[in-house]
């Protein structure tokens, strides 16, 4: 008869999944910082809005996306800048829409931590879910407003869609689309 000592050594002990979610997250995390590597550089963002009360706007914005070389918070750090290409009367029909700015974004694990919110001038968090190798979800709770956003790398990065959900207290007040093209790729890290 096998002692307790030769039969650990012939069978693997049984590991419950819940037990590693340190390696799982790492495996993840690094997938999520190539999400967004892959997404950095200058895009051209043709967006329609569909507001609650029947109004349908189209803008047209650009997006820069850049990285850090050195992130003072988290796993990584990116900065987003946008302004508008061609406005279409948006920002006068929707004057709490900002037609440009700067937004850090720190990657914190399944976390995108950014510096002012996507309706609002304060910090928020979003929570991160990846569908795919070529697909995130982005979940925001901040104030009254839920947000469900979902952006999918097209053709070898050439293109991203986005699709963003957002309700006000319990009702959906704005659906946008958003087709992104790459005008040009990344540059340097800022340092």
């Amino acid at each position: 008869m096998a002692s307790i000592h030769e039969l650990s050594q012939r069978v693997p002990p049984v590991v419950h999944p819940d037990s590693v979610p340190a390696k799982s997250r790492i495996r993840l995390d690094s997938s999520l910082r190539r999400w967004f590597s892959r997404s950095l550089g200058l895009w051209r963002s043709r967006r329609l809005y569909f507001f609650a009360d029947g109004d349908v706007l189209r803008v047209d914005m650009m997006l820069r996306i850049e990285s850090f070389s050195e992130p003072i918070e988290g796993d990584a750090a990116y900065r987003f800048s946008w302004w508008p290409e061609q406005e279409f009367d948006f920002f006068e029909k929707k004057p709490r829409f900002v037609p440009n700015g700067t937004m850090e974004a720190y990657l914190c694990g399944h976390q995108l931590r950014r510096s002012r919110g996507y309706l609002c001038g304060s910090p928020t968090k979003s929570q991160i879910r990846q569908v795919d190798e070529h697909e995130l979800v982005f979940e925001s709770h901040y104030q009254e407003w839920d947000i469900l956003e979902h952006i999918r790398l097209v053709d070898q990065d050439r293109y991203r869609a986005r699709s963003i959900y957002s309700w006000k207290d319990g009702v959906l007040e704005l659906a946008e689309t958003q087709h992104e093209i790459r005008v040009e790729e990344a540059g340097a890290p800022l340092s």
